[in-house]
């Protein structure tokens, strides 16, 4: 099968790690050429896909289309584009349009009963603050004080989401849906830097049997609720014995479908565009998890290896998959040799989470004696009882 991916960022990384384990030929599309998934296609084009004319004609012999951006402009060219060249899009308009908004998502969860934290004013401080439109921690703010909330409004912002500050470990669900068939995936448990971007995605989630059917069952209900033709992602937090839902996102996300894969064995982008390319739902499967999964994100220079969210790996240009890169299964790095500053999404797997953690760290030290690095820094949230210090793990 053939596929184009629309979007070499990050989650055009994803998508097109995730179409080649499938075996499928992957075309690259992006405007700009030096993107992290540009080496990682069998062809890159360099192409503004809201150039009509010319992205129609290119989808010729294209099987399907994976948009992997958020730029409005481009996806409502390719919803035109798709259905006057007759290819399936992988992707739900409805649905998306109230994920990429704060504000109808919170609409949804209200409607429904979904469990999300409580909002402003019905709460107090401290508050996070976070723009309607942005995904994952961008523009997020941390307020604890009426004070600090008049001098961020004094400024005239709008359209921004006001609600409880949560503190508690978080987690990620994947759903899927096509013509009314819906499939929970597997739940995977997210670590945060100190900006609360995920650095570290661990295949294994540590929750009860109770939590997990209630999670899956918040997801499922959203999907339905949603009449989900594509896949979202869930994200929750577990506060005080609870679990509430921080946001969701209708479109393909990073970082968690890889560590899915490889704990799961089950590539949610393959079952998903086979669905889209036949028209016709999935046959029943099961999920279970098979391995230990570490997903990290690191970054190398000035004689200090530091652990840090994503956001580190958006803007070193072009990644190369390695497999054995000291010690990993596989690394996604923009590393060469010679290099002695590059970042890196390293891929670890063991047989259980245990083993998976053991060999995380004996790569994080393999990389430190070649690189003779004394400085080690793994930054986590502030959280209230730490509002004067960073918490960090550092060595030497």
């Amino acid at each position: 099968m053939k596929v184009v991916v629309v979007g070499g960022k990050l989650q055009g990384v994803e998508a097109v790690y995730l179409a080649k384990k499938a075996g499928w030929k992957v075309v690259l599309v992006d405007k700009d050429s030096w993107v992290p998934a540009a080496e990682l296609c069998d062809r890159f084009y360099p192409m503004d896909v809201t150039n009509v004319a010319e992205w129609i004609a290119f989808l010729k012999n294209i099987d399907l289309i994976i948009p992997a951006l958020e730029n409005q402009a481009a996806l409502d060219s390719l919803i035109r584009s798709a259905k006057s060249a007759n290819v399936p899009l992988m992707f739900d308009e409805g649905a998306y349009a109230i994920s990429s908004s704060k504000i109808k998502s919170n609409e949804l969860f209200a409607r429904i009963g979904v469990p999300a934290p409580i909002p402003w004013p019905e709460c107090g401080f401290p508050l996070i603050v976070k723009p309607s439109g942005a995904s994952g921690s961008k523009g997020v703010v941390k307020l604890k004080s009426s004070q600090q909330f008049h001098r961020l409004f004094e400024k005239g912002l709008k359209d921004w989401v006001i609600e409880e500050y949560l503190e508690g470990p978080s987690y990620s669900l994947e759903v899927m849906g096509f013509s009314g068939v819906y499939k929970v995936l597997h739940i995977t448990e997210l670590h945060m830097d100190q900006v609360y971007d995920c650095k570290r995605v661990a295949g294994s989630a540590h929750l009860s049997d109770q939590l997990r059917a209630e999670f899956e069952k918040i997801g499922l209900s959203l999907a339905k609720n949603l009449n989900l033709n594509g896949i979202m992602d869930v994200e929750t937090i577990l506060h005080q014995g609870h679990l509430k839902v921080l946001e969701i996102d209708a479109r393909l996300p990073s970082q968690t479908p890889i560590a899915v894969y490889h704990a799961t064995g089950i590539n949610m982008l393959e079952i998903l565009g086979q669905a889209f390319v036949i028209n016709r739902p999935w046959p029943a499967f099961e999920v279970s998890e098979r391995r230990g999964v570490i997903l990290e994100h690191i970054r190398v220079e000035n004689d200090s290896l530091e652990v840090s969210g994503e956001h580190i790996m958006s803007d070193v240009g072009p990644l190369y998959l390695y497999p054995d890169f000291f010690g990993t299964h596989e690394a996604l790095t923009n590393y060469l040799p010679g290099k002695t500053e590059w970042s890196a999404t390293l891929i670890i797997t063991g047989e259980d989470l245990k083993e998976a953690w053991d060999k995380r760290c004996s790569v994080i030290q393999a990389i430190r004696n070649e690189w003779g690095i004394r400085h080690y820094v793994d930054r986590y949230p502030v959280y209230e009882e730490d509002d004067y210090h960073i918490k960090c793990a550092s060595g030497s």
